[in-house]
């Protein structure tokens, strides 16, 4: 892998455990607009659309750049669905992109001709 598909996994990365987040606060607004009068629904909604929609987005620019099998791509894709999924995908890519560029380095200063 090279630094650029590095940086790919790094953004989604970035994003998963926020998604993650606003995934969970917007079920514990749910809860609340149905048993309260508080009502954060619409504000939570539109915070936790935007980051599952630039989630999207770097998945499939991590998954073209990665080379990902369609197993790997379809699990962090799943990951994004799941309420705490995000943060098992974080972790996961943290390690993914670590490996790339320890790889890319190794690569650059001709320790492996990987």
């Amino acid at each position: 892998m090279d630094l650029k598909t590095a940086t790919a996994l790094r953004r989604l990365r970035l994003v998963s455990a926020p998604e993650a987040i606003s995934f969970l606060l917007l079920l514990v607004c749910s809860v609340l607009k149905r048993t309260t009068d508080f009502n954060a629904v619409p504000a939570m909604g539109m915070i936790h659309g935007v980051l599952f929609v630039l989630y999207v987005i770097f998945w499939a620019d991590a998954w073209n750049r990665a080379k990902w099998p369609l197993k790997t791509a379809a699990l962090y894709f799943v990951l994004s669905v799941l309420p705490t999924g995000g943060f098992f995908a974080e972790r996961k890519l943290k390690h993914e992109a670590e490996s790339a560029v320890i790889a890319s380095r190794a690569r650059q200063e001709g320790v492996v001709n990987a």
